[in-house]
């Protein structure tokens, strides 16, 4: 079973709780976000992203959130109406990018990771296929955070209370 068929069985679990008009919408919004959430991210700061999954992850938020508002899919409600009112931005991305970069820091500042650091910094000998270069880890974090190499994130990454704050701002 698929990670994404997890979260689709725990919303169906949860459904009348979620759906319930009794509970005020903020008050369902936390029981997702605690509940529905952490099973689909879980271990999200291992996962390389692709375009693909992005949308997936963007779609399910979309489809939580009218889930809840119990809203069909033939009536014709746009996204940002459906934000508007449960009252929130889109908020599992962000999430997703914060506890990656968040990990990097994690992983560059203990001396246990120091093999996976390696195996991440090693170079491996040979020659490449042809075609495009594949999305790497840290080439994720490295889009997201706009540094260009990886040595100069990684010495970023050491300052801790600067690290803190480029994760903290990440868009």
């Amino acid at each position: 079973m698929s990670r994404l068929d997890l979260k689709i069985c725990n919303m169906h679990i949860m459904k009348k709780v979620l759906t319930s008009r009794r509970l005020n919408i903020a008050l369902r919004k936390r029981l997702l976000h605690c509940y529905v959430w952490p099973i689909l991210l879980y271990g999200c700061e291992s996962w390389t992203i692709k375009e693909d999954l992005r949308k997936l992850l963007e779609a399910f938020e979309m489809w939580a959130y009218r889930r809840m508002l119990k809203i069909s899919w033939t009536q014709k409600v746009t996204n940002e109406e459906v934000l508007r009112r449960v009252v929130c931005q889109r908020e599992l991305w962000k999430t997703v990018k914060k506890k990656k970069v968040a990990y990097l820091g994690h992983m560059l500042r203990h001396d246990r990771y120091r093999l996976l650091l390696l195996i991440m910094m090693g170079k491996i000998a040979g020659k490449r296929r042809i075609g495009r270069k594949w999305k790497s880890w840290l080439r994720n974090i490295r889009e997201w955070t706009g540094m260009a190499s990886a040595a100069q994130l990684f010495s970023l990454a050491r300052e801790k209370e600067n690290y803190r704050k480029l994760t903290a701002n990440l868009h």
